[in-house]
């Protein structure tokens, strides 16, 4: 799992709904990120929380890091996709659960951005940002790329 600061400001947005860190960990994906990655004609595509999630802590987490990264490139935010069934806790799920079929279901809503980048919060198996990309394609995205501010190694 990651850890230090990284984990420290990850759990603060969150769990704490410190905000405001969501613009430092934007700041630091800015700075990491490969060329040509953060501009036009890319659109941010936040990954969706499960709406029972989102009402209890009052936001998405990842469209909050998704915000402060358009704060900062320029670039649009558009909330095109969401969590279907029944809401799944990956914290603590094994790496094959994580990735059983099924388990994650996502919608897109409206017309996908054609150039696509998917923004979350931590990379740990995959699972969620393929279940993402995958339907962002099938509903006619023509690129789809994935951006997180932490990579959860194993």
């Amino acid at each position: 799992m990651f850890e230090g600061p990284a984990r420290s400001l990850v759990h603060a947005l969150k769990f704490r709904a410190a905000l405001g860190v969501a613009d430092v960990m934007a700041a630091q994906v800015v700075a990491g990120a490969p060329r040509g990655l953060l501009e036009p004609p890319v659109v941010l595509v936040p990954v969706p929380t499960h709406g029972v999630r989102r009402r209890a802590r009052g936001f998405d987490h990842a469209e909050q890091l998704a915000r402060a990264l358009a704060m900062r490139t320029g670039l649009q935010v558009a909330r095109c996709l969401i969590r279907s069934g029944a809401p799944t806790r990956q914290a603590g799920s094994s790496r094959a659960a994580r990735r059983a079929p099924g388990r994650i279901e996502v919608r897109v809503r409206g017309d996908p951005p054609s150039s696509a980048l998917l923004v979350d919060d931590v990379h740990t198996t995959g699972a969620t940002l393929e279940a993402c990309a995958r339907e962002l394609r099938r509903a006619g995205a023509y690129t789809v790329c994935a951006v997180a501010y932490a990579r959860a190694l194993s």
